[in-house]
């Protein structure tokens, strides 16, 4: 046993790509002695930043308590201990719950944050979510499930902002996604499916509102699928014009550059 104690360390994989998880990850893989991964959820290939004798555990089968009596062993005996999850652990990561349960046995932890799906989805398809006088907002949620909303937060309320929207989890609601987007984006309102953004069978399925649900069920896409729409995303799709950003305008100044006629 170490006579040193580090804090348990939860860092962020990324979408899948092994290369997208950042450097402060990767570090944090080389140094570890214990990875607690998520399971099938992050790209095995990631964990070929390890170190030699590294012990890994796949968290699939486990339940909370389970993980936690890991990590907290792990630091306990003093090891580095990296909980991996996939994506950025603060988008759906059930990560606050392992937080209680540390702080409940004094045991201190860090955070590494990753790309999240949304962003590296935008970054594949070439999209911008946020657009000049077309839409400033990304609205980031899921539909209801088995996890009830809170009130005020359920999709029909926020797809109602007419905003560019990312939706997690929400693949085996198709029906029900359908019938909200298409009430507030409009039946024909442009739509892509990023199926396991970054993984080496990522596919991408371009549809509108009306026919998501019949596009998710033609594909059998019930898991592992991002559902973006709004304003941006039709641009994209049609190659619309839209209005240039005032950052790089000759005419606008700001603190680093004068304006120009």
């Amino acid at each position: 046993m170490s006579d040193k104690l580090y804090p348990v360390i939860f860092a962020g994989a990324g979408p899948g790509d092994p290369e997208l998880i950042t450097v402060k990850g990767q570090k944090a893989l080389r140094d570890a002695s214990l990875i607690v991964t998520a399971g099938s959820l992050v790209n095995p290939e990631i964990l070929s930043h390890k170190s030699e004798g590294c012990e890994v555990v796949d968290s699939a089968p486990l339940n909370l308590e389970e993980i936690c009596a890991l990590l907290i062993k792990g630091h306990r005996d003093g090891l580095k201990v990296v909980r991996l999850h996939t994506g950025d652990p603060s988008l759906y990561g059930a990560v606050y719950e392992q937080f209680e349960i540390l702080k409940a046995n004094s045991v201190p932890y860090e955070v590494i944050p990753g790309v999240t799906a949304a962003l590296a989805g935008a970054a594949s398809l070439g999209l911008e979510y946020t657009l000049p006088e077309l839409t400033q907002t990304l609205i980031v949620t899921r539909v209801e499930g088995r996890t009830p909303m809170p009130e005020g937060e359920d999709l029909a309320s926020l797809a109602r902002h007419r905003a560019s929207l990312a939706l997690y989890l929400s693949a085996a609601e198709g029906p029900e996604v359908s019938r909200i987007l298409a009430e507030a984006y409009g039946e024909d309102a442009t739509v892509a499916i990023l199926y396991r953004a970054t993984w080496p069978d990522a596919r991408v399925f371009w549809t509108t509102c009306g026919a998501l649900a019949g596009t998710l069920a033609d594909a059998g896409l019930d898991r592992h699928s991002l559902i973006v729409t709004g304003p941006a995303v039709e641009a994209l799709k049609k190659g619309q014009k839209v209005a240039k950003s005032h950052l790089y305008d000759k005419r606008f100044s700001h603190a680093h550059r004068e304006a120009k006629p």
